[in-house]
């Protein structure tokens, strides 16, 4: 299996729209739920658009056999006084997880946040979500604080851990 990480343009809108529908169904991780979603194809150009134009934020996909297994997104911050942190979003088809995709994705996400003058890096993610947070550890990322009933999920409230790095 060879996996291509690179930065997405506006032609992967399609790609990425559908690997996102895709997260949606399959992982209870991702924030929207299945039926959830409304953005169409327009709007994700839009989007990596924005990212594209921005210098503080990037789209980065994990690219296996021509079509999208997972990607990275990192939005900073857009005022002097945050524009060195930004935010943290990352989503991995299940068929693909525990194969280093994920750390090859945090590992070019660091190298061009380190050229963008990005200090903090930081996420949040459901306390039950083992392998996120041994992924996110496994980064240098560190547990921060908890977002306790931070989510509502069929009913159940789930609480989120507050994760940072800071890039030195």
């Amino acid at each position: 299996m060879i996996v291509t990480l690179r930065k997405l343009v506006p032609e992967d809108a399609a790609g990425l729209l559908s690997l996102q529908h895709a997260l949606d169904r399959e992982s209870s991780f991702m924030l929207l739920e299945p039926d959830e979603r409304q953005t169409g194809l327009q709007q994700v150009k839009e989007m990596i658009e924005s990212f594209t134009a921005s210098e503080t934020s990037i789209l980065i996909g994990a690219e296996v056999n021509g079509g999208l297994a997972g990607y990275l997104s990192v939005r900073g911050g857009s005022v002097r006084r945050n524009k060195h942190s930004a935010y943290i979003v990352i989503g991995i088809l299940q068929q693909y997880q525990g194969m280093g995709i994920g750390s090859g994705l945090f590992q070019e996400m660091e190298a061009w946040a380190r050229s963008a003058r990005i200090v903090r890096l930081e996420l949040t993610v459901m306390t039950h979500n083992e392998r996120g947070i041994a992924l996110y550890k496994k980064c240098g990322f560190e547990i921060e604080g908890m977002k306790k009933k931070s989510l509502n999920i069929g009913g159940e409230w789930v609480d989120e851990y507050y994760m940072s790095k800071i890039i030195d």
